[in-house]
């Protein structure tokens, strides 16, 4: 049973969005080494071109630009990070090991507390990630 939004809030979608200017590698580096899926593109559009990357069920998703006159996009602080909960041990050594034989390897985080069950790694444009050996918040 899915649960309600309070207030009847009626949020049906979450889409995280931020600008690149490594789109191809931004794309290789979430699906090809995460394994999310590309759900959505566009090309041109106002001259932007752009992805969305996210889970199967959709409802929550990253969305990528790259405008063709390019656009400074430095990443935030080394504290600024996207966890995934992955609960299966074997699961994060796997994504870790792939990406490791793509080039990216795990950093130190900021906050000594994503050492604990967590690796850190820095995506195309040096925006952390941190694969959390975790079931999450609210699961038994």
């Amino acid at each position: 049973m899915k649960k309600t939004w309070p207030n009847q809030m009626g949020v049906t979608q979450i889409r995280i969005a931020r600008p690149t200017n490594q789109l191809k590698k931004i794309e290789e580096f979430y699906c090809q080494g995460l394994g999310l899926q590309k759900i959505g593109s566009f090309q041109d559009h106002d001259g932007y071109d752009g992805i969305m990357i996210g889970l199967p069920d959709k409802d929550y998703h990253l969305e990528f630009t790259q405008h063709k006159d390019g656009s400074p996009c430095p990443a935030p602080t080394k504290d600024n990070l996207l966890v995934f909960y992955i609960p299966e041990e074997d699961t994060v050594k796997q994504l870790i090991a792939r990406l490791k034989e793509m080039g990216y390897e795990p950093v130190s985080p900021e906050n000594p507390y994503w050492e604990e069950k967590g690796i850190t790694i820095e995506d195309p444009d040096g925006w952390r990630i941190v694969f959390m050996n975790w079931i999450g918040i609210g699961h038994s």
